[in-house]
């Protein structure tokens, strides 16, 4: 079955492919393609941070480990990257060159100080370099006495190659960093024509070191492993859980770098020796003909926005439940029936209001809530610290672990126990993924729930920018196992029996194979059997064999999966009924759902991918849906996803992706769910 299942890693650069194809459609406004070449190398960042620093550490500790899905090496594993990332980075040169083409027909073009030749235009420039620039710049020069310096993650720096008037070379390190949010700067005189900050440092190198000759330069940018956990042996002495997060943090930043990214024609002999003074091997050094970092082009879109709206996609509001009354209390609304929201087409407004209400209600004897992810400016938060003012008792589950978002969480896990909140931090070693928030209520010595499951995070910005779904319910068995659920999580255990509630790490894979295997003997009787999941990723082995073992069965699967699938479909003999869709729009898809059954199928909503992180090593819930009228919208979602011939790819035997292209009407699902009611 080796044929059937693809590496991870390599799967995860075909999805930031399919990214990077969004800068080049057409069927995308100009200005949104700027925003996905951004998705794309931030993107990038990110995987060398988390997985090559990952497969680093492994090929160094554990040379001869193999990943269980293609029988790779690490090594292998990363050359194979590297020759990917290669490939797709010439893809994005390319690109980038063509929209900079493109943006010159809508007034904007961004210039080199070279190529700026009238006289006054050049003073301006000169003197904006003399005196907003070269006051905070800090040159340096590797000699004996002067050590090659501390290169941050991320940030921009000129290195130059100097000649002495004794005709020694030296290297020269410029930080670009102290141009500061100013990036993008205006040619005095010439509205719409911009210079970037790096290259009018680099420009100026000559009134920086004037006692040296500037022979060339490039820009440089390094990236760091991010690749480090609260298992590390430095910072198992801290007996304060919160302070040794804050540490790991602190140690994060200082990590070995990974990647070398050069903009420019510094000489090899140069070259050679920052790669050795990074402890880079040549592979790690990667060349780039475009700015080694886009996020100016966030100021080129606000300048564009001026003039030219039709540049951008058209606005979209969420809509106001249909399901949701306005005058009514939502834990009597909930209590009547259950209500389901699908972000970003519907507003999170109804469950804001769920908490809001409950902060103040004197029926209300505790809220309890996992938290993962959260805005800067958390209306769920000031809820929860309100319900604690007004003398609730407030249970949360902050997850210092949910990586780059640590130090954010570690503030607001302060603010709440500040405030009076319980706050606890999870299991060791599990995080907690899950999206589960109950409130009790108490009304004349009956106790009641209202239990709320996610998909996505607690989060209102990306509640508006990513697909997610959210059940709220006053299911009495539901509550009841959602406060199991919360009293193993106080007391540091984890959940090791449920009835409604599928909960990872022990009660999630065996209850979906459970499933899946009764679609298995359904197809062995000759009936309709079906298994349909949309998800992030799916990478579990053991789920991957139980999927071929169903679909050489005849069970028929459909998967809509955004990201790494290592599952190939259509394998002849092993995954002939398998079908696995991608879709990558404007909107990140994110909402997980399991399918069972062709006829009166089980649904469930759940923030668990079909990983082995997911389904063995995190916290991690999935709720039923009992309502047939949300049953039966959902279901017409994933169906009407299915059908997406617009922003989906398929995935082939061959293991690539091609667009879905049929000559039925174009149907763009994230479009039609705002435009129609699902």
């Amino acid at each position: 079955m080796k044929g059937c299942r693809q590496n991870r890693e390599l799967s995860w650069l075909q999805f930031n492919d399919r990214v990077l194809q969004q800068a080049k459609d057409s069927y995308v406004p100009f200005a949104e393609r700027m925003t996905f070449m951004s998705i794309y190398q931030t993107n990038l960042d990110e995987f060398f941070r988390v997985r090559i620093g990952s497969l680093y550490d492994q090929m160094l500790f554990y040379p001869s480990m193999r990943e269980n899905k293609t029988d790779m090496t690490s090594e292998q594993q990363i050359r194979a990257c590297f020759s990917k990332i290669k490939t797709l980075n010439r893809k994005k040169d390319r690109y980038y060159a063509k929209i900079m083409a493109e943006l010159e027909q809508y007034g904007v073009k961004i210039i080199k100080c070279a190529d700026v030749k009238d006289k006054e235009t050049k003073k301006a420039l000169s003197r904006y370099f003399k005196d907003v620039i070269l006051p905070l710049i800090s040159p340096q020069i590797i000699t004996k006495r002067m050590p090659f310096p501390f290169l941050n993650n991320g940030e921009l720096y000129i290195a130059a190659q100097l000649e002495t008037k004794k005709g020694k070379r030296r290297l020269g390190i410029v930080s670009c960093a102290v141009s500061g949010d100013e990036r993008l700067i205006s040619v005095p005189g010439r509205p719409g024509e911009f210079v970037l900050s790096e290259e009018m440092i680099q420009y100026y190198l000559p009134s920086i070191y004037k006692h040296q000759t500037v022979i060339n330069s490039s820009i440089i940018r390094i990236t760091r492993s991010a690749d480090i956990d609260e298992d590390d042996y430095q910072l198992q002495d801290e007996p304060d859980y919160r302070k040794m997060m804050e540490n790991l943090i602190k140690q994060r930043r200082k990590l070995a770098p990974l990647r070398l990214e050069i903009l420019g024609d510094l000489d090899e002999i140069e070259i050679e020796m920052i790669r050795k003074l990074l402890d880079l091997e040549k592979n790690q050094i990667f060349r780039s003909e475009s700015p080694l970092d886009f996020s100016f082009f966030g100021d080129i879109r606000d300048y564009l926005k001026r003039d030219h709206s039709e540049l951008f996609y058209a606005p979209l509001v969420p809509r106001n439940s249909d399901s949701v009354e306005n005058r009514v209390p939502m834990a009597r609304q909930i209590a009547r029936k259950d209500i389901f929201l699908a972000y970003p087409y519907e507003s999170m407004s109804p469950f804001l209001r769920l908490l809001d209400e409950a902060s103040t209600d004197p029926s209300v004897a505790s809220i309890k809530m996992t938290l993962y992810r959260v805005a800067k400016n958390s209306r769920v938060v000031r809820a929860l610290i309100n319900a604690a003012d007004n003398g609730k008792e407030v249970v949360v589950l902050v997850e210092l672990r949910a990586r780059f978002d640590e130090a954010n969480n570690i503030s607001w896990s302060k603010e709440l126990e500040a405030s009076g909140c319980h706050v606890i931090y999870g299991l060791d070693g599990y995080k907690v993924h899950s999206k589960l928030c109950l409130i009790t209520y108490k009304d004349s010595g009956k106790i009641n729930y209202v239990t709320q499951i996610g998909t996505g995070n607690y989060n209102e910005k990306t509640a508006t920018l990513y697909t997610d779904m959210c059940l709220m319910t006053g299911d009495d068995e539901i509550g009841e196992e959602a406060s199991r659920v919360f009293n193993s999580l106080c007391l540091g255990e984890k959940v090791t029996e449920t009835k409604e509630l599928l909960v990872a790490p022990n009660c999630m894979m065996s209850k979906l194979f459970e499933h899946i295997d009764e679609q298995i003997k359904l197809a062995q009787e000759g009936k309709p059997a079906y298994v349909g999941f949309k998800c992030n990723s799916v990478t579990s082995r053991s789920m991957i064999s139980k999927l071929i073992e169903a679909s050489q069965a005849g069970v028929k699967i459909d998967m809509i999966v955004r990201g790494i699938c290592c599952i190939v479909p259509g394998v002849e003999g092993f995954t002939d009924n398998i079908n696995v869709i991608s879709i990558v729009g404007r909107y990140l898809e994110h909402s997980r759902i399991y399918i069972f059954g062709a006829e009166n199928p089980v649904v469930y909503i759940s923030s668990a991918d079909l990983m082995t992180r997911n389904l063995e090593r995190r916290v991690e819930v999935a709720a039923p849906i009992k309502d047939e009228n949300i049953k039966k919208r959902i279901l017409g979602m994933f169906n009407t996803m299915l059908n997406d011939n617009v922003k989906a790819s398929r995935l082939h035997a061959d293991g690539r992706y091609k667009r879905v292209k049929n000559r039925h009407d174009l149907l763009n699902s994230q479009e039609y769910f705002f435009k129609k009611k699902a």
